[in-house]
């Protein structure tokens, strides 16, 4: 119902994507945000949510084989969210 509603209003969204890195598969993240900073907010609590599911101790973190997110803007261009710090 709210994906009729956004495109009948031309409302643009930024989404979520994940990357499995392992089996080398992109997969759609549930949600969708109404500007950049909202996506990252969200970016960084699936990174949260990784962390927790696939430890860097045994994944090797963001830089071995732990899945990716990447933050989707309304253009389809993707960028991989980087924690800060």
């Amino acid at each position: 119902m709210f994906a009729g509603i956004r495109k009948y209003f031309s409302i643009e969204t930024w989404t979520l994507r994940g990357y499995d890195t392992f089996a080398g598969d992109s997969y759609d993240l549930p949600g969708w945000y109404l500007s950049e900073a909202a996506a990252g907010r969200a970016a960084q609590k699936q990174l949260k949510q990784l962390e927790r599911n696939q430890p860097s101790e045994i994944s090797g973190g963001q830089t071995g084989i732990q899945d990716q997110v990447f933050v989707v803007p309304p253009d389809g261009s993707a960028y991989r969210y980087l924690p800060e710090g």
